[in-house]
């Protein structure tokens, strides 16, 4: 075999039909970090001339003046052929000494063992832990099984199995709260549309607002845009805004006021002159859920005209970053603003996006990051309890892994590293 450098259209068309294909292991995702001073490494092995193993690697310079190198939701490789992977670590780990790099590190989309909606492990189900044993012989280090953030991406997972579904099917498994929201979204016509790159100030806007409210950092409007400008034209990046068009709004429920009231008046009439015989109790029944109906929508409709009036003709009440990859579609990042969240518009924007990947073939509709502690009591738990309203299962990865080239260094960065956070901490809470 032999171990290459890949061109960009090779590693492409290998990354995208690997079973372990995921947006981080893209050339996309290299020209995205770049803009954060990474370089990518585009590497491989290839038998007869057929690409076998591959990665996307990154290198960045740290404080001790020497490169780190990484792999993320790499390597797209058969991690159950332990000579595979071992010639190709070895090989890597040539090439990264003669970048005078310190050390590699992977955390591969491989998952652990099969657990169900509650994070139970599934009897009888998948496990990997022969993937783990075989990266620790050949001399990676295991950073255990975390259940929480501290990864550099989240070992935990909550995601859907769209392949071969429908819709109705899907929904049928959702919480029956969920299901009511959405159907309360379609009646409120809400929108969802695609927005383009020079709507991204609006979107950073949202995000913003949504971390000033949960208290955790956002990332520069810069960032947002130099991810558009490397996934977008791929077909990889949607941007997805839940919107109130006021305007159309109001007429739909009044035309939808203007049936029920027509009804109304229908039935009383052959109710009143006779003209077909009625059951007293029953025509008194519907003609009072007719008027419910009426007062509810006359109620919504002075809401959105107040709305229309502070607001104007359309309301942005959120919006959900997607990366739509190969295999699955991925919930990336997203928010609304408070002032609108009764509108519960991202179970729609979610819901919209699920209904996509069912009618796209994609195998894995992917809520992203949660943590392993299930129990109620963890600060974290509503990031979990929030997806699993939707069905679908909880997803245990592997974990990172470090495979050391210059071991004095190693250490050296892990104390420089540290230290830097350490400072970073103590900065943070003397602004507070």
């Amino acid at each position: 075999m032999e171990f290459v450098k890949l061109t960009e259209d090779e590693f492409s068309e290998f990354a995208k039909n690997h079973p372990q294909a995921n947006f981080y292991q893209t050339v996309e995702w290299g020209h995205l970090k770049k803009s954060t001073n990474w370089d990518m490494h585009l590497l491989g092995m290839k038998d007869n001339g057929e690409i076998v193993a591959g990665a996307m690697v990154l290198s960045k310079n740290t404080p001790i003046k020497k490169p780190m190198f990484y792999s993320p939701r790499g390597f797209l490789i058969d991690y159950k052929k332990i000579d595979l992977i071992k010639e190709f670590s070895e090989k890597i780990k040539e090439y990264i000494k003669s970048k005078k790099g310190i050390f590699l590190k992977i955390d591969p989309y491989v998952r652990l063992q099969q657990r169900d909606i509650n994070g139970n492990i599934v009897e009888g189900g998948y496990n990997n832990f022969d993937v783990v044993d075989n990266l620790k012989k050949i001399g990676y280090k295991h950073f255990g099984f975390n259940l929480n953030l501290e990864a550099l991406q989240p070992r935990w997972l909550f995601a859907i199995d769209t392949k071969n579904k429908t819709i109705d099917e899907l929904l049928s498994k959702m919480d029956r709260e969920t299901r009511r929201i959405i159907k309360v979204n379609e009646r409120n016509h809400i929108e969802i549309r695609e927005i383009t790159y020079d709507e991204l100030p609006k979107f950073k806007d949202i995000t913003k607002h949504t971390g000033d409210r949960r208290n955790f950092i956002d990332r520069p409007l810069s960032y947002y845009q130099d991810m558009y400008n490397s996934f977008h034209d791929s077909g990889i990046l949607k941007v997805l805004f839940a919107e109130l068009n006021t305007t159309k709004t109001i007429d739909e429920l009044t035309h939808e006021k203007e049936e029920f009231v027509k009804d109304y008046n229908d039935r009383k009439n052959k109710h009143d002159n006779k003209i077909i015989q009625m059951n007293e109790k029953k025509y008194e029944q519907k003609q009072q859920e007719v008027e419910n109906n009426i007062k509810r929508l006359e109620k919504k409709i002075k809401e959105v005209e107040d709305l229309k009036e502070k607001h104007g003709d359309i309301i942005t009440l959120g919006g959900v970053l997607f990366l739509v990859y190969a295999k699955e579609v991925v919930a990336l990042v997203g928010g609304s603003y408070k002032e609108f969240m009764d509108f519960q518009s991202a179970y729609y924007v979610y819901y919209k996006m699920i209904k996509y990947a069912c009618e796209n073939n994609y195998d894995w509709y992917n809520f992203y990051g949660i943590t392993g502690n299930f129990d109620e009591s963890n600060p974290l738990y509503g990031l979990y309890s929030f997806k699993k309203d939707f069905g679908g299962e909880v997803v245990e990865l592997i974990g990172e892994f470090d495979l050391i080239i210059n071991k004095p260094s190693y250490y050296l960065y892990k104390i420089a590293f540290a230290t830097y956070h350490n400072l970073k901490k103590l900065k943070t809470k003397l602004k507070k």
